[in-house]
């Protein structure tokens, strides 16, 4: 009877395991930095690049280079620069009220009542809303000089419907944007209130302080990065507000509530001026970026001197 005899091996080093291919961080963050660049970047140079010519699409076949010259026709003309000024106060006065409205809105949800989640999901819905949808129910159910809400409830009192569309036509801009985003607001402006210590309060109460003093010393200290946040997102996307100019006044009455994304439509797709369209598009995105550099520069100053 033989005995098998197994091979021993010597083992002085343990066996070198393969190497597989490693993939760093850097290089799985490439493709969606590709993907990104060719989204984004791409159509920004081509744009910067048609603005250098008077490129018409009614003849495209007469592209001269001009230099600058769009930019010197939007800048030195008259109507240009009120467009830009509509671009500014649309922004500004919707920025405004729904600090306002939205502080208020989140010192009131703050506080404990029945019915506090329910409130808060519905006045979330209008945050919700297609900006298109909310300028046809503004104009046709609410702001209609004959069939509107606001006429019904004028008559109600005797007094005569106001056309808002027709005689308050910013104003009326202004308050639909400011019913789709005041809950964005209430939202950051209600967590940073929730984040106050109630000890705080308490304290400041034992001590004598009014309302007015407690809201001046302690809560608006307290809210001041929450309200950046609102200022810099905010201040992004009102200056690219369109649909709710289209669906409502479609920039009218005359140029009263054309701003630069609705101009840069026009300019576009109605009289396919890509040239001039291409320079305004230019000009909003270094207005929107140098505004979101210096908000975000100022919560970065804010937050560093608070110790955060």
């Amino acid at each position: 009877m033989t005995t098998a005899t197994v091979p021993t091996t010597v083992t002085g080093t343990s066996p070198t395991p393969r190497r597989g291919l490693r993939l760093t961080p850097a290089a799985l963050i490439w493709p969606a930095m590709l993907y990104l660049i060719l989204t984004t970047q791409v159509p920004f140079f081509m744009t910067i690049y048609y603005s250098f010519f008077r490129y018409n699409l009614v003849i495209p076949g007469d592209r001269p280079f001009i230099g600058l010259g769009n930019y010197i026709n939007l800048l030195s003309d008259v109507q240009n620069l009120r467009i830009l000024g509509n671009t500014i106060v649309l922004a500004g006065g919707t920025l405004l009220l729904t600090l306002i409205l939205g502080g208020a809105l989140a010192m009131l949800l703050n506080r404990e009542f029945p019915g506090r989640a329910l409130l808060r999901t519905l006045m979330i819905s209008s945050f919700l809303v297609m900006p298109v949808v909310t300028a046809v129910v503004w104009k046709n159910m609410l702001m209609s000089p004959t069939s509107g809400f606001f006429a019904w409830v004028a008559q109600s009192f005797g007094q005569a419907p106001v056309d808002w569309l027709g005689q308050l036509p910013m104003l009326s801009v202004i308050m639909m944007i400011t019913w789709e985003w005041t809950p964005f607001a209430m939202l950051i402006l209600l967590t940073g209130l929730q984040s106050l210590p109630d000890d705080q309060l308490e304290a400041v109460r034992l001590d004598g302080a009014t309302p007015w003093q407690e809201f001046q010393h302690i809560v608006l200290p307290h809210w001041m990065q929450a309200i950046q946040v609102v200022v810099l997102m905010e201040t992004i996307a009102l200056l690219q507000v369109y649909g709710e100019i289209y669906g409502s006044t479609s920039g009218g009455p005359g140029i009263a509530t054309t701003n630069l994304p609705y101009f840069i439509y026009q300019k576009a797709f109605a009289e396919y001026n890509i040239g001039l369209a291409s320079a305004a598009g230019v000009i909003a995105v270094v207005i929107t970026n140098v505004l979101a550099v210096y908000l975000l520069k100022l919560i970065s100053r804010t937050t560093s001197s608070r110790g955060m």
